[in-house]
Order: structure tokens, then sequence, then C-alpha cells
């Protein structure tokens, strides 16, 4: 989803206005107070704006208009808080502790959001090309089917062969990668470690087994390829879900922290 088109073009050039309208009225020769109170007013009503667009993801099933919208007006008011942010401070880096604090919270959502944004560009055209979709709450339930199977063709070659060896081959190496999602990083930049890992270790239990049981091990190897692909799309989809572990509770700690700027600066203003 993009929140930059030609499409959402009004919301930019609004959000620029607005600011270079801020910045005439900020440096007015006219003023005859500081407008600091003016200005951090603003930026906190801007914030708490934002800060509804994490409501609005939750509420998705009301009609309260489009997700591309929303996410439009979320990036743009971020643009324009981080300027407004500036112009308050008047600084790139405040010198007050409790200010610096503010600062490092105010950037870390900055950056966060931003790379949050990054993903939701990059990662579905990955996903795309991953193969077939699984739903991310569906994929436990096949990677536990495709263990399952790997599990039944360990037991069918011990029963052909009359020998432990393959189970127990299984159980030092290639149990380790079935029993769960692997090589996460790996999967996310495109890397193919799982795909050398999983080669390297069939390749290596192969030399211990019998014509017959390399023919299960060969199935094993499709059933590996199966999995890796499953690992692919948890990789991506959960990354896609979890950066927001970091930038909310972000937003949270910096609304804090400003709500109680804003009570310090008017105790200390009387």
């Amino acid at each position: 989803m993009r929140a930059v088109n030609r499409s959402s073009w009004p919301v930019w050039v609004g959000a620029g206005a607005a600011f270079a309208a801020l910045m005439v009225w900020h440096r007015s020769p006219l003023l005859s107070y500081t407008p600091n109170f003016t200005t951090g007013y603003m930026l906190m009503g801007l914030v708490v704006f934002l800060a509804i667009y994490s409501g609005r993801k939750r509420l998705s099933m009301l009609p309260l208009g489009k997700a591309s919208v929303w996410l439009t007006l979320h990036l743009a008011g971020g643009v324009l808080a981080l300027a407004l942010f500036w112009v308050h401070i008047e600084a790139i880096w405040p010198l007050g502790a409790s200010e610096r604090a503010l600062a490092a919270l105010f950037y870390g959502v900055c950056i966060s959001g931003a790379v949050g944004y990054g993903l939701q560009l990059w990662l579905p055209g990955r996903l795309a090309h991953a193969g077939q979709e699984i739903i991310y709450e569906r994929i436990p339930a096949e990677l536990a089917t495709i263990r399952a199977q790997v599990e039944k063709e360990i037991l069918e070659a011990a029963k052909e062969s009359g020998s432990d060896t393959f189970g127990r081959e299984y159980l030092q190496t290639l149990a380790w990668y079935f029993a769960r999602p692997r090589f996460f990083w790996s999967h996310v930049f495109g890397g193919q470690r799982a795909e050398h890992w999983l080669q390297r270790h069939l390749n290596t239990i192969g030399r211990y087994l019998t014509e017959a049981e390399r023919t299960h091990l060969a199935r094993i190897a499709e059933l590996g390829v199966e999995k890796r692909r499953a690992d692919v799309q948890y990789a991506m989809q959960a990354l896609l879900k979890r950066w927001t572990i970091f930038h909310v509770p972000l937003a949270a700690a910096m609304l804090t922290l400003a709500v109680w700027h804003l009570i310090l600066v008017h105790v200390f203003a009387r």
C-alpha cells in the first residue's frame, strides 16, 4: 500500500502549504510573544492525530474511510510533525535532560515508522515471488503437516530396512530444521542458507542409507523444499506484523512523556 502516488498529492501539497504558513507565522516580526507554546500545542495535537491511526487499524471493520487515505494522512502527518518538532525546539537536538529523552523517543518513533513503511513497500513484492501465499495464522499448521509427513517417511523407511540408522540421523540433524521456522533473517534478505544447510545434511545422511532408504530421503528432500517456502512466508509476514512491536510502544512512551512535558511547562511558566 503506497502513501505517495498521484491520488495522494493533495494531501502532500496541503501538508507543505501548512508548514510554509507556519514558518511565515513563526518568523513574523509582528509577534510580541514567544510562539513556542502555540507550536507545542500544534505538535501535541498532531501527535494525537497520528496516534489515532493505530485505533483505525484495529477498527478496520467500521466505515471510517479507506485505509490508503489514512496511511497517506499518517505518513504526511508524520513528516509534518518532524518539521514542526524542529521548529518548536529550534534545533535538531535539545539541551535539557527531559527534552533529550523526549526527542530520543520522538526520533525513535519517526525512524521505526519510516522502516515500517519501507517494509510495507518492499516485502509484499517479495511475497508475490515466494510461491503460493500461506495465511500467516495457518503457517504453524502447515509446518506441522510437513513434519508429520517427514516422520511418516522415516517410520516407513525403518520398517522396510529393519534399521534405525535413518531415524537416528534424522533426530540428530533434520529434526531441528523441521521443528519450527528457521533461518529467519536469511529468508528476509533472500539468502540461501536454508537451502545449503538442508542439502548438506541430506547428502551426509544419504551416505549411510540403503538404496530403498534413499527413496524416502528423496521424498524428505521435497518436503524440505516445501518447508523452506513456508519459512519464507513466515519470515516476511512476521516482519510485516511485528515491526509495530517497536513503533507503537515508542509512540505510547513519547505521548506520555509529551503530556508530562506539557504539565511541567505550564507549572514553571507561572
